[in-house]
């Protein structure tokens, strides 16, 4: 098994190879990319009509690409336009998830970044994720993103198959949310264009062996799972942290109330390994009610920006979002341009 970054080493002429998972032609590359060279955002921009909660031209021109092909314009669509809420509180369950495996829990235990600068390591992963999610491979913030992303992860020895869980999170999370609590789910056209876009992102780590399929990448996760999904303090730890800052969002008599609702979210494999109790069975019912409801309102009332931007979104660390793609993360891997 490989135990070092398998993104370490890779050459910005790898990135911009051509793969057989994303045809050349997204709008986000070949000649589209050319002409939008500096462009943070390329392709049209939609406006809300005022008395719908969405246009109908975003599921329009989703429908018209191709999921290969265009998957960065595609995730980008569902990101900016049509989920920009629902798609942050799935990624942050896809991150809590990761917890459960004992070797990413241990290696995250072991930097201190959860227990002495959550908020900050909070802010760091979710804006290097989402630069490239709002923007693609192709566009220079993205392409930065990446970039860093691979540097961070270059100072840690972290195997091949941790890697593949922590991807598979970012595939699964998002499509199982949709389905329970989005105003619709993902079509199949999107849950297509969704899987080629992750797996590319693997491909640009340099992660091996990404299974061609979602049920071959399910099977696999299943496996490793079973292997990793163990009770253990490390796990517990960060799990702690990350309900705690999650809770310090919140006005001090609501806080208590964060880890329940929090629990109750997640699957129930999770909470073994995490070491923490199921929570009471009324208190699923009633979150998992609340955001159902939500989910119905949505398809009829929209009160959030249009599109969503990374550069328009609150940020506790970096007010104003004043910062610098490679000084994210950690002290010890911070760059910065000349």
């Amino acid at each position: 098994m490989n135990n070092s970054l398998p993104g370490a080493s890779l050459q910005s002429s790898e990135h911009e190879r051509d793969t057989s998972g994303v045809p050349a032609g997204c709008p986000f590359g070949g000649h589209a990319r050319n002409e939008r060279a500096g462009a943070d955002m390329p392709g049209p921009t939609y406006r809300r009509p005022f008395w719908r909660p969405r246009s109908p031209e975003v599921r329009r021109e989703i429908s018209r690409l191709d999921a290969r092909r265009d998957c960065q314009r595609i995730v980008h669509l569902l990101t900016a336009y049509e989920f920009p809420f629902d798609m942050q509180r799935a990624n942050e369950l896809a991150l809590f998830h990761t917890f459960g495996s004992r070797s990413v829990a241990r290696l995250l235990d072991r930097t201190g970044e959860f227990s002495k600068r959550g908020q900050k390591r909070y802010d760091d992963t979710r804006l290097l994720i989402a630069h490239f999610m709002e923007c693609g491979w192709d566009v220079e913030t993205g392409r930065r993103s990446i970039e860093h992303m691979n540097h961070i992860h270059s100072f840690f020895r972290i195997s091949n198959e941790d890697f593949l869980f922590v991807l598979w999170t970012f595939i699964d999370f998002p499509i199982r949310w949709m389905d329970d609590f989005g105003w619709r789910s993902f079509t199949a056209h999107e849950r297509e264009a969704w899987f080629y876009y992750w797996c590319e992102i693997g491909r640009r780590m340099g992660l091996q062996g990404i299974p061609e399929s979602r049920a071959a990448y399910d099977d696999y996760i299943r496996a490793y799972e079973a292997r990793e999904f163990v009770p253990n303090e490390a796990s517990h730890r960060v799990a702690q942290a990350t309900i705690d800052i999650m809770a310090a969002w919140f006005p001090r008599p609501l806080r208590g109330l964060i880890a329940p609702i929090s629990l109750s979210l997640v699957p129930p494999q999770l909470l073994p390994a995490i070491q923490f109790s199921p929570p009471p069975a009324w208190v699923s019912r009633l979150t998992r009610a609340a955001l159902k409801l939500r989910a119905c309102a949505k398809r009829y009332v929209s009160l959030e920006r249009y599109p969503t931007r990374i550069k328009n979104s609150p940020n506790r660390t970096y007010p104003g979002n004043d910062y610098q793609i490679e000084a994210l993360g950690p002290e010890f891997a911070q760059r910065h341009e000349a």
